[in-house]
């Protein structure tokens, strides 16, 4: 009976035991980053920050322009999504998921943007020569 009144939980420590080597490693819950890694991807941001900025000043057409900005922007957002939010650390259903969702996105976009040959003619692009504007009152039927 008197060995029960010693028990000692091995796995709990306590606020000054510097002997456990219990309190950082990987849990299972979740994954901590080392700051190598934090202050690398937070500094490969700030430059392809500044490259997305001297892009601005170099006029390759509309389209390159608008591809460069767009391939800059998915590099930036590749790197959050797979270091600060840890997702290259996580479960692969994980990947699947949110690789699924922006698939999905995607999709949603590309067939909306398929139409667009349908209703070009009526955008205004030349603001400084809009068409004419209707004389008298609102048509009532169609």
């Amino acid at each position: 009976m008197a060995s029960t009144a010693h028990h000692v939980d091995h796995h709990a420590a306590s606020p000054g035991d510097a002997g456990s080597d219990h309190h950082d490693e990987h849990h299972g819950i979740s994954h901590v980053a080392s700051i190598k890694v934090l202050v690398g991807t937070g500094g490969s941001l700030l430059l392809l920050t500044l490259v997305t900025v001297l892009a601005t000043k170099v006029d390759f057409g509309a389209n390159i322009n608008l591809a460069i900005a767009m391939a800059i922007a998915v590099l930036k957002a590749s790197l959050v999504i797979l270091f600060f939010m840890h997702l290259k650390y996580d479960k692969i259903f994980h990947t699947v998921v949110f690789l699924s969702a922006i698939l999905a996105a995607s999709l949603f976009v590309g067939f909306t943007l398929m139409d667009t040959g349908q209703y070009q003619h009526t955008n205004i692009w030349n603001p400084d020569s809009p068409p004419a504007a209707p004389v008298g009152p609102r048509p009532t039927t169609g």
